[in-house]
């Protein structure tokens, strides 16, 4: 699984962090999502929930 953010795509919803805060932050400049570390697979379940509930599609799983 790889994760696939898109700063220009970000809203600073925040779903991500309150999700997966051991993954994702927000920029303190401009509150955009930040990919902390790539997930391993112990965060798989996690990382699936950010990918469905980002509302501006920031945020994007890739299946291996």
């Amino acid at each position: 699984m790889k994760v696939e953010v898109r700063r220009d795509v970000c809203v600073g919803a925040g779903q991500c962090v309150l999700t997966a805060p051991g993954l994702f932050d927000q920029g303190e400049d401009d509150g955009l999502v930040v990919l902390l570390k790539e997930p391993g697979a112990a965060d798989a379940g996690a990382v699936r929930e950010v990918g469905i509930l980002c509302p501006s599609g920031a945020v994007r799983i890739v299946e291996d």
